[in-house]
């Protein structure tokens, strides 16, 4: 059924609730997961462009995907991490393709009315780049 399961991470606290579902499913299935990160400061996102160095935050974000990695490995879970810069819905997509996952896990954190109303949800943001629908 899956075999790779990708899992957007924000390095927050939803993170915690969706690992826990993941790594029942990864172990019932014997699927691989792919742990992402982007890192969309302005730094991240213009780290090409300008040939800046990897900037604190995005240091932060290595180690916080490593020690995700480390606890789903002596679960006995097979676990790869990338970190990405840039726009994550984008990101997560391309992953999604690249990587080519069978399964996109993610959590969704609560935003306000007037932020709902402003700006798109980022898992709508990405449904609509990889083309999915909920």
């Amino acid at each position: 059924m899956y075999k790779r399961i990708l899992v957007p991470l924000e390095n927050g606290p939803a993170d915690a609730a969706i690992l826990q579902h993941v790594s029942g499913l990864a172990k019932l299935l014997g699927a691989e997961v792919l742990l992402l990160h982007v890192a969309d400061g302005w730094a991240a996102r213009n780290m090409e462009q300008l040939n800046l160095r990897e900037s604190q935050e995005m240091k932060e974000d290595r180690a916080y995907l490593e020690r995700m990695s480390q606890e789903l490995r002596q679960a006995g879970i097979e676990v790869d991490a990338v970190l990405a810069a840039g726009d994550p819905a984008k990101e997560i997509a391309a992953t999604a393709e690249r990587e080519k996952v069978d399964l996109i896990a993610m959590a969704t954190h609560g935003h306000s009315l007037l932020s709902d109303v402003v700006h798109a949800p980022p898992r709508q943001r990405c449904d609509t780049s990889a083309g999915f629908r909920s």
